[in-house]
């Protein structure tokens, strides 16, 4: 699990980032909360603290009770500057929401407040996730310091298009939903847990056996569970290669999917990755039997008062 050091900046979207937080404990990641001193007029440190178990930061020079420490760590037995340990602590360092002139910070490279100072001193992936009304988005200066964060290597998400804080207003400039922002988390923070080396292939889904050029015979498998399976192992830092059979769920950045139709297709997938995994996790609802002799083109009704198939095995795959 990651440790991971979240920014706060002032904006009414604030509060979704005490939803982020509740998911990424919740999800085993150690979280530390930096704030401005603006954010505190829409979401107070108290409700951070309580979902975090830390001490939430605000002043550069405020002492930290934790001296830099993260909820699975044990406090240094000296006393550091808390916006230089606290952040060299950090797998990741995430600034959600940024709002525009938070963002302009960045990209200047000013360090007025703890927030703006750890994102100077941060060497591990920075995300800077911006909200704010749809006008400051598209802006051009602030259009400008996004693609100067992004060319130095910092990750800026896009934010989402709906309903904005301002009365009536409808646009882009929506803070990413917290699932989303824990996701952008977990795909570049590193990897760790009792998993980590560990190489697991899961297949997932349900085989489609064609009848023709339209239509197949298939079943009702959503590939839910072996897609859960794969979300688990890679949480606990396996490497997780999926052999997905027509599946229509988000897909987790952190696993490798390899995308297939049939049982054929889906066995010799699991074939070409069996050998260079450890740990084989069959959850794929792979057909039985499949047509003899697809058609080549869709299958006419017309002059036709039925229709009889001939099913043929397929090959076990297990």
């Amino acid at each position: 699990m990651a440790r991971v050091l979240l920014g706060v900046s002032g904006g009414i979207a604030a509060y979704k980032s005490l939803e982020l937080v509740r998911l990424a404990t919740g999800a085993g990641h150690a979280v530390r909360v930096l704030q401005t001193p603006r954010s505190l007029q829409f979401v107070g440190g108290a409700s951070f603290a309580a979902l975090t178990g830390a001490p939430v930061l605000v002043d550069e020079f405020e002492r930290d009770p934790a001296r830099g420490a993260f909820p699975d760590q044990a406090p240094p037995d000296h006393e550091p500057l808390s916006h230089l340990e606290l952040v060299a602590n950090a797998d990741v360092y995430v600034i959600a929401p940024a709002s525009a002139n938070t963002l302009a910070k960045l990209a200047a490279g000013l360090a007025d407040n703890l927030v703006t100072t750890a994102a100077l001193a941060a060497t591990c992936p920075v995300i800077v996730a911006p909200a704010m009304n749809h006008h400051m988005w598209q802006h051009p200066a602030t259009r400008a310091n996004a693609e100067t964060l992004r060319a130095r290597g910092v990750t800026v998400l896009e934010p989402g298009v709906g309903r904005l804080g301002s009365k009536g207003e409808w646009g882009s400039g929506r803070l990413p939903e917290p699932a989303e922002l824990l996701a952008a988390i977990e795909a570049v923070a590193p990897a760790t847990g009792p998993l980590e080396g560990v190489r697991v292939l899961v297949s997932a889904g349900g085989t489609r056996e064609p009848l023709d050029a339209v239509r197949y015979v298939g079943n009702r498998s959503s590939g839910r569970m072996g897609f859960a399976l794969a979300d688990e192992a890679a949480a606990r830092g396996a490497a997780v290669t999926v052999v997905a059979a027509n599946v229509g769920l988000a897909r987790n950045p952190r696993v490798t999917y390899v995308e297939v139709e049939t049982a054929a297709q889906l066995q010799a997938a699991c074939e070409r990755a069996f050998a260079a995994c450890d740990v084989l996790l069959m959850a794929a609802a792979v057909a039985d039997f499949r047509p003899a002799g697809p058609a080549a083109g869709k299958v006419k009704k017309e002059g036709r008062t039925g229709m009889t198939v001939e099913l043929e095995a397929t090959p076990d795959v297990l």
